[in-house]
């Protein structure tokens, strides 16, 4: 918004403005990459120190700590009078981001019947794009509110940081946390009523044994580095690696910036913005529905083949037709690129979206869980941070083979899940060893030193 960029960003907002401005360089400015990413390394910072209060204090009370962060955070930035204050703001929103980002998927994947893991774990990532959707549907009405409309558009964001503040109070810790805490018949109570009926006691048995069995494991990080973990941590880490580098937070950060690249005015950048939401938010439904019927690898594979496509096909057209400076791209080409820009977004939304998060949650056994997922998080915040940093210096170095970076990207991300990514669908997670790794062609050399005894299998 204007309004913004002349109180903080003033010399992205000349250079905007400027008669023979770069297409691809308007925005390019370090400060203005600085405020749209440092939320995401005090995200990385956060998520070590949520995973401790996760694994001492619960899941339901690190959710109620990150609403806390957010509300701070939404009071800096709204009220933000210098560029000091909204970017202490934006790191109190990513301590918010690091402590819910570890709690609510294990949380989930925690209280789901195994047959509804994969749907139920994906509402998280389907409730992430409805507020991407949301966010800018809030940006669009009110770029023209002056000269305050971006102090609205901050602001409301206390609306969903109150309702997780609310809803963390409601929600009852999950089984797994409170047995884990040594509150056990507690958790036999919470696990019947989640569950609805009164014969527990198989899915109980064997939440005790994976809780006694990681009362074992004194240090679970240094547990994390022994090779029978490699595998759950190796393909963490990749997903959340490879996820940032399918380009999607490049895309989605920076829509509106994109789309007046390729020619389109304010408004109209703003609106093509809402369309990749709603696309955003429908392709992430799909993926609720066949997540748990096709299988994982599936989709994630089909993805791979339909981000390519469009990431190579957007930078031929902008290679070919869209100069550093002077005209942008026709009418034509300018919408055919938003529906390049849509398919990139339907194929991540349905696959490296969700699955980024749902697969780390439900691969690493109880005793290295709340560390391995800090990792996934961590890895995660610390490569957003850098595409988000980096993003716009690149498109104005890189220009139009930016697009055919992120696609190279995409030809790693589909031979690693081909080779040495297991299907876990329908695999109970207290059973991912016997059933997954040691069945695997490759990780399962990794699992001749676990020594654990069979986990009861519901």
């Amino acid at each position: 918004m204007d309004d913004f960029l002349k109180k903080f960003f003033p010399a992205v907002f000349e250079k905007k403005h400027h008669a023979l401005e770069n297409n691809y360089c308007k925005y390019d400015n370090q400060f203005l990459q600085l405020f749209t990413s440092c939320l995401y390394l005090a995200a990385l910072i956060a998520s070590f120190v949520a995973s401790k209060v996760c694994s001492k204090y619960g899941r339901k009370l690190t959710m109620q700590i990150a609403s806390i962060f957010f509300i701070i955070g939404v009071i800096l930035t709204a009220g933000g009078i210098n560029i000091e204050m909204i970017i202490f703001g934006r790191i109190f929103l990513g301590f918010g981001v690091g402590f819910a980002n570890q709690a609510v998927p294990l949380f989930l994947s925690e209280i789901a019947p195994p047959n509804l893991r994969g749907a139920l774990n994906i509402s998280f990532q389907l409730f992430i794009t409805i507020g991407i959707l949301v966010s800018n549907l809030i940006n669009y009405f009110t770029t023209n509110v002056h000269p305050h409309g971006w102090r609205i558009s901050l602001g409301i964001a206390g609306v969903p940081a109150l309702m997780l503040c609310l809803g963390s109070i409601l929600i009852c810790e999950t089984p797994t946390s409170l047995i884990e805490r040594h509150k056990v018949e507690e958790g036999r109570k919470v696990l019947g009523k989640i569950r609805g009926v009164e014969n527990v006691d198989d899915e109980f048995d064997s939440i005790i044994h994976a809780c006694e069995m990681a009362k074992q494991v004194k240090d679970p990080f240094r547990k994390l580095m022994k090779p029978v973990s490699r595998p759950q941590l190796v393909i963490s880490i990749c997903l959340q690696i490879f996820q940032q580098f399918t380009g999607i937070n490049a895309i989605m950060f920076y829509a509106p910036v994109l789309f007046q690249t390729v020619g389109f005015g304010n408004d109209a950048a703003l609106l093509s913005s809402v369309i990749t939401g709603l696309v955003n938010v429908f392709s992430t439904v799909v993926s609720i529905y066949v997540v748990d019927r096709a299988g994982r690898r599936i989709l994630l594979l089909e993805a791979c083949v339909q981000m390519f496509i469009s990431q190579v096909i957007i930078g031929i057209i902008l290679f070919k037709e869209l100069k550093t400076t002077g005209d942008n791209l026709s009418k034509g080409e300018a919408i055919f690129v938003v529906i390049l820009v849509c398919t990139f977004v339907m194929g991540f939304a349905w696959s490296w979206g969700p699955l980024g998060w749902l697969i780390p949650s439900e691969i690493f056994p109880l005793e290295t869980r709340s560390a391995g997922f800090a990792f996934a998080v961590s890895t995660n915040m610390l490569f957003t941070f850098i595409i988000g940093q980096a993003f716009l210096s690149m498109l104005c170095q890189m220009q139009a083979g930016i697009f055919f970076f992120f696609a190279a990207w995409v030809i790693i991300m589909g031979a690693f899940t081909w080779f040495l990514l297991p299907e876990t669908k329908g695999v109970p997670v207290d059973a991912m060893v016997d059933k997954v790794w040691k069945q695997h062609w490759f990780w399962r050399s990794f699992m001749i030193e676990d020594d654990r005894p069979d986990v009861k299998v519901v």
